[in-house]
């Protein structure tokens, strides 16, 4: 009985965090909508990310929203439903699933994808360093599996009570999501603030990158870290997918702000006067631009390269190009 007492109380819980997965998946929908509107000549590459990251963040969604409507629902008068873990029929599927658990894999391949895609822009901002590598590629890789691994075995199992057996998997789980946001942003912060030029139209563009890695990579890692904490503290209850509903939607938004946002990041260089921002490849020191001390030359050319690793992708055909020109 009291079991179905602390089942029944989380539900609440996973309630409130199917309505704000919800929340934010009508985001992610419209900033993929977004893309797909001005980004359309974008690499296929990058194209097919994005349709496969939505395409992920839908299927999560059902698999909550079924499984609260399940609960709090279909079995509303049904008390001793609260005992099991919601199963589809059998003959839908070669086992039987549980959308509950299921849900766990894909939240996985949406961390995968974005995670690992930020560490590939690390990893050219960082002039193709291999320790960028070495240092964020295993927690990338090790969560995933992690969730694979939580998954399947989760799968063999049937009631709530069984799960507390894999409490310590759950939170490596988590504890890899959060090390591994903290480490991207990090590297990413660093590498920007490393390409700061000293000009005050492009040093305005890598600070607004700066301030947008922050804000972004904080909300997964604090979700993270969310959850982590409600598995320690509540561990007989389902407190914690209040969190880790959202994970996999914040990661969504994530990367698909920052596809979006290059737009937004571009118009931030345009000036109103005969001085230009355009975003190009090459990285700019003093000496390539032919700069003496205490003399101004007639014509700046400051390639960004951090404006363009971030902005564009590679062999992109609509490359942002140019360079900021004084007369």
């Amino acid at each position: 009985m009291s079991d179905r007492i602390v089942i029944h109380n989380s539900m609440g819980a996973a309630f409130i965090g199917c309505v704000l997965a919800s929340a934010l998946y009508g985001v992610s929908t419209i900033q993929t909508f977004y893309y797909y509107n001005n980004y359309g000549r974008d690499p296929i590459h990058i194209r097919a990310l994005v349709l496969a990251v939505w395409i992920f963040d839908t299927t999560h969604q059902v698999l909550i929203s079924h499984t609260v409507y399940h609960y709090v629902i279909s079995n509303y008068f049904n008390p001793l439903a609260l005992m099991d873990m919601v199963w589809r029929v059998a003959s839908l599927s070669p086992a039987p699933m549980s959308s509950i658990l299921v849900e766990v894999l894909f939240n996985g391949f949406i961390g995968f994808i974005v995670q690992s895609y930020l560490t590939y822009r690390i990893w050219r901002l960082s002039n193709k360093k291999i320790w960028v590598l070495c240092l964020i590629g295993p927690f990338v890789l090790a969560e995933f599996i992690c969730s694979v691994v939580f998954t399947v075995m989760a799968l063999q199992m049937k009631t709530f009570g069984e799960l507390t057996a894999l409490k310590g998997l759950s939170m490596t789980v988590n504890i890899l999501a959060a090390v591994g946001d903290l480490f991207i942003s990090i590297c990413l912060v660093y590498m920007l603030y490393r390409r700061r030029t000293g000009y005050k139209k492009s040093n305005t563009i890598i600070s607004r990158l700066i301030i947008f890695t922050i804000n972004t990579g904080s909300l997964t890692t604090l979700f993270a870290i969310g959850s982590l904490i409600s598995i320690l503290v509540w561990d007989d209850t389902l407190i914690y997918v209040t969190f880790f509903f959202c994970i996999g939607r914040l990661y969504a938004n994530t990367f698909l702000a920052t596809l979006n946002a290059r737009s937004i990041l571009r118009s931030v260089g345009q000036d109103d006067d005969a001085n230009t921002i355009h975003l190009s490849g090459a990285n700019t020191t003093e000496e390539a631009i032919g700069m003496s001390k205490g003399t101004r030359p007639r014509n700046i050319s400051i390639q960004i390269d951090t404006a363009r690793d971030i902005l564009r992708d590679d062999d992109d055909s609509n490359t942002m190009k140019g360079k900021i020109s004084s007369s």
